[in-house]
């Protein structure tokens, strides 16, 4: 629980949970207001249950429901008149407290200074810059006057703090240091997701994984600590979950993407018990490891979504890794382990396939292909699988485990989904070597939202974002984007403790490795490898990647003539990442 104090008596938090209204009503708060409509997200608390334990504690509880970007005249006057009604000290939340404080914002307009109201904003944590136009219309009208302040506006405005949002940032930065950015984030801590797999492996501790997002912004960037709701391309602006409109010349869309844990029945529900885990979620890895140290004997089950999902290789990540770890315990012979893929192959590039081959039949895992997991109940625990026969037909089959090892479905957000941005299949619809979009020519995207028929890596971020670094440059100069992007993708492969399978490959399955064989031949596991994945990558990815230095990363540049702004070659080897 994170509350933040905008007034004496009221405050706002991001999203609470049920066990947190103990804590509320102990810290004297007499008032709840919800302003999170149910059904956002899957991990999101139902509004009846927090209303029953507010109402236990004691509290007064309304809810007055925002859909992001779209703060009316009738919820400002509902929340005023929530504020004038409920006993103070008063708590309002929503996601990430931004539509809750927009609101007060909005209420206190012509009561407050803009100047006072902002104040307080800032120091709480939320950035209500771009909303200093409909405040000083609000205060306007009080007073009867018309406002006529204008939106803000920057030259490029990225959608997403995550990796390829940061990356191509820095390195935007890199070719001109003045650029006028603005990220638009509304989280405040960073993840290094690839470190998950070995924090479920027992070989890092969660907390290596995470940073403050202020630590890794770049400097000279402008945080706008909101959600993106929503696009208008036609207008060349943005819409944020308070309604604000944030004005472009160029738009960078890096969201990332949507863990769908209600693809699967029941999977939300026994997520962190009875041996129902997944290394897709910071808080959930250690359990991964626990489950693995422990277990002595019995069924572990290990599950691969249809694709696109992030990273191809990382299930069965976990699972080598597992079963090494069972293996030098002595326990692997009374293990039954089954990787379900509801794809119809180990991994999509022949080339790796073999050796990783060598490593089923050394664990003795079952493969079974073309089965997909629909639903999981954790009190009997049982999983439930659809399997396609070679002839197409469908039929069901449930399983026992003592373990689980879920990787869920992944989708685009619902916001890049439903807008002007996507593509019929819901992704970000760009050419996929500039990364340009198709059909708005000031719009670019890139990381795992993208459309781009390649691995959803981290890897493939550090190519793409030089890229599009130096396209948006280009375009905002009038040229043709000459930048191009061929694919390029990584999965290294933690066969055991000590060893990795380097996949690199580019669109077709085309194999792009980084160094000559001599050196580190990526179809068989190495040493090498594992020391690159374990100590390096990390030291890569947040010193170098996220600081725009592109070394061997540098983009491959068509023919034109060159602007002020180009970025001179890193060096001269192979352009590799």
């Amino acid at each position: 629980m994170d509350i933040r104090v905008l007034a004496p008596d009221f405050s706002v938090s991001p999203q609470i949970s049920v066990r947190d209204i103990s804590l509320i009503a102990a810290q004297g708060f007499c008032s709840l207001v919800i302003n999170r409509p149910d059904g956002e997200a899957e991990d999101q608390p139902a509004q009846a249950d927090i209303m029953e334990a507010a109402s236990r504690h004691g509290l007064d509880v309304r809810s007055i429901p925002i859909t992001p970007g779209q703060i009316t005249d009738a919820d400002i006057e509902a929340f005023a008149q929530a504020l004038r009604d409920m006993p103070a000290p008063l708590l309002a939340y929503c996601r990430t407290g931004t539509r809750s404080v927009s609101l007060w914002a909005l209420a206190q307009a012509g009561h407050l200074s803009v100047e006072a109201i902002l104040k307080a904003a800032q120091g709480a944590g939320y950035d209500l810059t771009a909303l200093r136009p409909r405040l000083e219309e609000r205060a306007a009208q009080s007073h009867g006057t018309p406002g006529s302040a204008p939106r803000a506006s920057h030259d490029i405005l990225i959608i997403g703090g995550g990796a390829a949002g940061l990356a191509t940032a820095s390195s935007i930065l890199r070719r001109k240091p003045d650029a006028d950015i603005a990220i638009i984030e509304p989280r405040e801590e960073h993840y290094y997701q690839p470190g998950w797999t070995l924090v479920g492996g027992g070989v890092f501790k969660r907390e290596q994984t995470e940073r403050r997002m202020e630590t890794v912004m770049p400097k000279g960037v402008k945080w706008i600590r909101a959600a993106c709701a929503g696009f208008e391309p036609e207008q060349n602006q943005v819409v944020l979950e308070d309604g604000t409109r944030i004005g472009y010349a160029a738009l960078i869309a890096a969201p990332g993407l949507k863990l769908d844990w209600a693809g699967v029945e029941g999977l939300k529900e026994s997520l962190g018990r009875n041996g129902v885990t997944s290394n897709y979620l910071f808080d959930m890895a250690p359990y991964t490891w626990e489950l693995v140290n422990s277990i002595k004997d019995g069924r572990a089950l290990f599950t691969q979504p249809p694709m696109p999902i992030k990273c191809a290789g990382a299930p069965q990540k976990a699972m080598y890794l597992a079963c090494d770890a069972w293996r030098r315990r002595g326990v692997l012979d009374q293990m039954d382990v089954h990787f379900h893929n509801a794809g119809g192959a180990l991994f999509g590039v022949a080339d790796y396939v073999p050796a990783l081959m060598e490593y089923v039949e050394l664990y003795g895992i079952t493969l079974d292909f073309n089965e997909r997991l629909v639903a999981v109940d954790g009190d009997r625990q049982e999983a439930r699988f659809e399997i396609i026969a070679p002839d197409g037909t469908r039929s069901e089959r449930t399983d026992t485990f003592d373990m689980i090892h879920v990787c869920p479905p992944q989708v685009s957000h619902d916001f890049i989904r439903t807008s002007p941005l996507a593509n019929t299949a819901g992704w970000i619809d760009v050419d996929g070597e500039t990364l340009q979009h198709v059909r708005y020519g000031n719009v670019f995207g890139l990381g795992d939202g993208g459309s781009t028929p390649n691995a959803k890596t981290a890897a493939a971020v550090r190519k793409q974002a030089p890229v599009v670094a130096h396209n948006v440059l280009a375009v905002l100069e009038g040229q043709s984007p000459n930048a191009v992007y061929n694919g390029y993708g990584s999965c290294p492969l933690t066969v055991e403790r000590g060893k990795i399978v380097l996949a690199e490959f580019a669109y077709g399955g085309v194999l792009d490795p980084s160094f000559p064989t001599w050196l580190l031949d990526g179809r068989k596991p190495t040493r090498r490898a594992w020391f690159l994945k374990e100590k390096m990558l990390p030291s890569i990815y947040f010193n170098q990647m996220l600081k725009g230095d592109e070394f061997l990363a540098g983009p491959r540049l068509l023919p034109h003539a060159p602007t002020a702004h180009e970025a001179q070659p890193a060096c001269d080897f192979k352009d590799k990442a």
